[in-house]
């Protein structure tokens, strides 16, 4: 068997790998087994390329090994890196760390569309079209996802206004497109001039596209740079013949295209609105005055209403990850089950700051799959409620969304926790949400605030719990 037979079996292999890995992700209770799935598909890939070596003409062996030496290099440092990292990072700081990988994805892809064309390498037709398009969009998402990752790490606290902004960003995207066109109808004989103009004007685009989108946005900012990664590997992939990259960057980029679709739909936005609107500048302005008062209560006291409820739904936000609360929650609601309480968690499709957030949160904490339920699924539910607790959520939980025309947020879908008899947010101070808009829940006549970091709190509320039981 020669090495090309060998070569496109592993690529058939691996691309098999990866969409049966990413069937399996759509579901929590398989996601694990299907994450492992498609990493060995990359391991049959990344070991298949190395078979190209067979190949090579003895007068080309000494660069080859140079080569070799170089990959095996970047292949241990990579490996080392993201082990490490990986075993080390907080799920509070996971966005950010997706964010990251969306942008080294994006950044491969580029540097394989520059070596191709400043190297002359790429055919012309649509395999040069390709690689300009590749290099375009995966430095677009390298530099937007650099950029994801310093707002949501907290490295990057501004989130640029400037009038004439969506202009700027239009010139430069045109003026992106006129190059690339240029290179295509040149036939890649341009000067290194100006593919290096190319490349810098696509990054600072990225940059300049990504700085003005506010935080209550990044969930699907991520989803869309996690498309275009998918894409630009997917077309690069189409440069270089090689079945596997284009397999699994089509199938990454449809995959990440299909979610942004869906998380915007749930914010009752277009994808357009999300990228251009400055969504949250005016804050809650023109809102309204929202009647009522904020009524504070006993983290105990909240606690032993619920060991009395027949019903409880609880809806998790980012706060819950910030106070790495996860676990100490899931200690409360056993002990609620064990007294006979018919417990659910509601999960919002944008709740915390990623798609699945909340959903690989309690995953972490044992919580069982078959209690986890999808707005949707569980929106009905919550007027059968005995009691409602939101612990770090907020703009996902306001009625101004439903309600009040005139609020930022109205058409949101959201979780209908102010539909409950009885509401208890868990929250940190009395600040407002990603978007800048009061939250009229914590304004009902039926919601008391229980303050205080949710750990703190939630430990409170099991002891509270406990002692009614002797202390057992």
């Amino acid at each position: 068997m020669n090495a090309a037979l060998i070569i496109d079996a592993s690529y058939f292999l691996a691309a098999f790998l990866f969409i049966y890995g990413l069937k399996r992700m759509s579901s929590p209770v398989t996601a694990r087994s299907g994450i492992v799935v498609a990493g060995w598909g990359m391991v049959i890939a990344v070991a298949a390329s190395f078979l190209y070596t067979l190949d090579v003409e003895p007068e080309a062996r000494p660069l080859l090994t140079t080569n070799i030496t170089l990959a095996v290099i970047a292949l241990a440092l990579g490996l080392g890196w993201a082990w490490w990292s990986g075993k080390k990072v907080a799920m509070t700081a996971m966005p950010q760390m997706v964010a990251l990988y969306n942008g080294m994805g994006g950044g491969a892809a580029a540097a394989i569309a520059a070596i191709e064309l400043f190297g002359h390498k790429a055919h012309v037709g649509v395999g040069l079209g390709l690689a300009v398009l590749g290099g375009l969009i995966g430095s677009i998402s390298l530099a937007g996802s650099l950029i994801a990752w310093g707002k949501l790490d907290g490295r990057i606290d501004k989130t640029l206004r400037l009038k004439g902004l969506q202009a700027i960003n239009g010139t430069l995207l045109l003026v992106l497109v006129a190059i690339g066109a240029f290179v295509v109808y040149s036939h890649g004989a341009v000067s290194v001039g100006v593919l290096a103009a190319f490349f810098a004007l696509a990054l600072f685009y990225g940059v300049m596209m990504t700085m003005p989108i506010g935080g209550a946005d990044m969930p699907v900012v991520i989803s869309l740079y996690n498309a275009f990664t998918g894409l630009a590997v997917g077309f690069e992939g189409y440069v270089l013949n090689n079945p596997a990259l284009m397999i699994a960057g089509m199938v990454v980029g449809s995959a990440g295209t299909l979610l942004t679709l869906l998380m915007a739909k749930a914010m009752n936005r277009s994808v357009s609105n999300v990228l251009f609107s400055n969504f949250g500048a005016a804050g809650d302005e023109g809102q309204g005055e929202i009647s009522g008062s904020m009524k504070p209560v006993d983290a105990g006291d909240a606690g032993i209403n619920m060991r009395y409820a027949s019903k409880v739904i609880i809806a998790p936000g980012y706060g819950l990850a910030v106070a790495q609360a996860q676990h100490k929650l899931y200690e409360f609601v056993k002990l609620l089950q064990a007294n006979d309480v018919d417990v659910k968690f509601a999960i919002h499709p944008v709740a915390g700051r990623m798609p699945g957030h909340m959903n690989v949160l309690l995953a972490e904490a044992g919580v069982p799959y078959d209690i986890i339920y999808d707005m949707e699924d569980i929106n009905g539910e919550f007027k059968e409620a005995d009691v409602a607790i939101v612990i770090g959520a907020n703009d996902t939980v306001n009625p101004a969304a439903r309600t009040n025309k005139s609020s930022p947020i109205y058409g949101m879908p959201i979780l209908n926790v102010d539909q409950a008899k009885q509401v208890y947010v868990v929250k940190r101070g009395q600040g407002k949400g990603y978007s800048g808009v009061e939250n009229e829940l914590f304004f009902r006549d039926n919601t008391n605030m229980v303050y205080g970091d949710a750990q703190k709190v939630m430990v409170a509320m099991i002891q509270a719990v406990k002692s009614l039981e002797g202390g057992h």
